[in-house]
């Protein structure tokens, strides 16, 4: 058994080490899916990007945003677009860095000014918010319904504070017993 073994063991060795020639060149694998021209340029990220954001898908969207910044570079446009797909998401803290450095290379970006008051109104900065919609209401020259309506609401917002100090103090309910099975809620208002 052994010997035959040993015949297998050779026979498998040298086919191993014949040559056969590889693939062919219409054997050969594909890095370009078929029916796609590598020669030609993609989509633009930032038009990807918006229209990720309409559909509500903000993930992708931050993705085509930073595949847009790797073709195109860190402009005021693609910061802009990733700080509002973070305001989207929630991030609050990273959308107000990524709007405020947006706003640095443009100091006349509307939608960075108007998103960048969307954050700080969500933050409660809300003197601030007022300043930065009244920024973006005059470089846009009052077009807008949407940055119209954020300033109306600012100031408002503004107004109430400086007019009604408790606004945001809660009132203190506590529940008392009244006997059995009575109970009584009293509010300190």
């Amino acid at each position: 058994m052994t010997r035959a073994a040993n015949i297998l063991m050779i026979c498998l060795l040298t086919a191993a080490c014949q040559h056969t020639g590889g693939l062919s060149a219409s054997g050969k694998p594909r890095n370009v899916p078929y029916g796609v021209d590598a020669r030609e340029k993609g989509v633009d990220g930032l038009l990807v990007g918006h229209r990720l954001m309409e559909a509500g898908e903000f993930e992708l969207a931050m993705k085509a945003y930073y595949r847009a910044a790797a073709e195109q570079g860190m402009n005021a446009d693609v910061l802009s677009a990733i700080g509002s797909a973070d305001l989207k998401l929630g991030r609050l803290g990273q959308a107000e860095q990524v709007l405020r450095r947006a706003i640095e290379a443009d100091e006349r970006n509307v939608p960075a000014l108007n998103n960048l008051g969307c954050v700080l109104m969500e933050q409660g900065k809300v003197g601030e918010a007022r300043r930065v919609f009244q920024q973006a209401f005059a470089l846009d020259s009052g077009q807008s319904d949407s940055i119209r309506e954020n300033l109306k609401l600012a100031i408002a917002r503004s107004e109430a504070s400086v007019y009604d100090p408790v606004q945001d103090e809660k009132p203190v309910m506590k529940l008392v017993r009244r006997g059995q099975g009575s109970y009584v809620l009293l509010s300190q208002l």
